[in-house]
């Protein structure tokens, strides 16, 4: 079955094979920050850091500039993308904003109400 054969609702991310093999090395690099030596050197230096993965320029502007909507349209997993947003300091409800057109606070309100109520 494919993704386009799957009645997906339109606002859903579906994180199938294609896009995990998109997003492979960034979400390796996602993975890495788990390590203290890792988030060490990733944060001396985020470029080189960046380069050691192979990533595409893409994937290295979006993780570099932060834009949080580019990583996971690349590629990215959620759960990975997380792992560089808590060494920024964010929540998984900032993100959760982001990706909804909400702000943190709007966000964790609409969960707190119930959660989506577009589908």
């Amino acid at each position: 079955m494919t993704s386009r054969s799957r009645l997906d609702p339109p606002v859903t991310y579906v994180f199938d094979g294609p896009t995990s093999r998109r997003g492979h090395h960034m979400n390796k690099l996602f993975m890495s920050l788990r390590g203290g030596n890792a988030r060490r050197e990733f944060c001396a230096n985020e470029a080189a850091y960046c380069r050691k993965f192979g990533l595409s320029a893409e994937q290295t502007t979006a993780i570099l500039g932060r834009d949080w909507q580019a990583m996971l349209d690349l590629g990215g997993s959620i759960f990975y993308i997380y792992k560089l947003a808590c060494m920024d300091g964010l929540t998984l409800q900032y993100l959760g904003g982001v990706f909804t057109g909400m702000s943190e606070a709007e966000f964790k309100a609409a969960m707190l109400a119930g959660g989506r109520t577009d589908v």
